[in-house]
């Protein structure tokens, strides 16, 4: 087992990360009440469920199965969350712990922040996406039909718990959409990890343990560290956001259902890339390569049909980087290094979008 710390004061938590930690870390010493929900999915519930269920025999626990899917991010789901913890009477000194990926993660972090107006809650991810990326950092949310993750709060957990081993039942789609995010931290501040997945992305599609595991724990690292130093993104945070805001677009422009996560900041980050090159800030070239080497891994490349240059613009003007009025948008003044601004070029963003919807 490995651990990293995210350092905020007294919110300081640890991430561990390591093969067959669901059989092996004790999760039940981390738990300071006698009431523990086990939050799912109707996917990872019969695969994991049981397992984690067992180590708390000794203290009140409850489970609950939400449906599967971005389209359940919703407050209607949220609702179901809170029914659940009244119906079972519990307190402020329960424990939430979300199982599952971003989606959970996300929606259970949420109510944890809500219930009682705050509960402890762990994080244990079960896929490459949640474990990279959402489950670090307290951000939680849930989505609207004209913004994703438009309402939400910044909510720490307790721990976040990786299992690695997990991932030996993700699907090849779920864990290429993690890579996308793995991929981000070489792109906006971490060049030898960006050089490192371009000679090691062979080990990686073919999921040799060790490969993924530093995967993990690079990503985690580098996200720590952004975390650390901007807790509640009012400043370089923001710089985590590499792609999303036309990845956000392009979730919601589909209802939450054509695309993973993943897929949409894939192309977002494409995207991303164009818009620096029409800048003159990275050379044309690198839009060709993560091209490539995104589509290694089957992620999508090309924004859905139909899409047009004004559907992106409404969107994205919801987005929660807006400041005053002003669009902010992460692009890369480098590979290695990103930058959030609204200084740009606005022909540059036109071209970019015209270039991608056809026009």
């Amino acid at each position: 087992m490995r651990t990293l710390q995210v350092a905020l004061a007294e919110r300081s938590y640890p991430i561990h990360i390591g093969e067959g930690l669901l059989d092996t870390f004790p999760l039940a010493e981390q738990i300071r009440g006698n009431q523990v929900m086990i939050i799912t999915n109707e996917t990872i519930a019969p695969l994991y469920l049981d397992k984690l269920a067992k180590q708390f025999a000794d203290v009140q626990c409850d489970t609950l199965i939400l449906p599967d899917g971005e389209k359940f991010k919703t407050l209607d789901t949220l609702e179901t969350i809170f029914d659940a913890l009244m119906s079972k009477r519990h307190s402020r000194t329960t424990t939430l712990i979300a199982l599952g990926g971003g989606v959970v993660g996300d929606m259970v972090g949420f109510a944890a922040a809500c219930y009682q107006r705050g509960v402890d809650f762990i994080q244990v991810p079960t896929t490459l996406l949640a474990q990279v990326d959402s489950s670090v950092g307290g951000k939680t949310a849930v989505n609207h039909p004209r913004g994703k993750n438009m309402i939400g709060a910044f909510y720490q957990p307790r721990l976040v718990l990786i299992d690695t081993l997990v991932l030996e039942t993700l699907p090849a789609r779920e864990l290429a959409a993690g890579y996308a995010e793995v991929v981000k931290y070489g792109l906006i501040r971490d060049l030898p990890f960006y050089r490192w997945l371009e000679t090691n992305n062979e080990k990686l599609l073919s999921r040799e343990s060790d490969a993924i595991a530093e995967a993990i724990y690079r990503s985690c690292e580098n996200k720590a560290q952004v975390v650390a130093d901007d807790e509640t993104e009012q400043g370089n945070r923001a710089l985590l956001n590499l792609g999303h805001t036309f990845g956000h677009a392009i979730e919601t422009a589909t209802g939450y259902t054509s695309m993973l996560h993943g897929e949409a900041v894939a192309v977002g980050m494409i995207m991303a890339v164009r818009m620096s090159s029409e800048l003159g800030w990275v050379e044309a070239g690198l839009e060709a390569d993560l091209t490539a080497l995104l589509a290694t891994w089957e992620l999508p490349v090309v924004v859905p049909a139909g899409m047009t240059p004004e559907q992106f613009l409404d969107l994205m003007a919801m987005d929660k980087k807006v400041h005053n009025g002003q669009l902010r948008l992460v692009l890369l003044k480098a590979l290695g290094e990103a930058v959030v601004t609204a200084d740009y070029d606005k022909a540059a963003l036109e071209s970019t979008l015209e270039a991608f919807c056809g026009v």
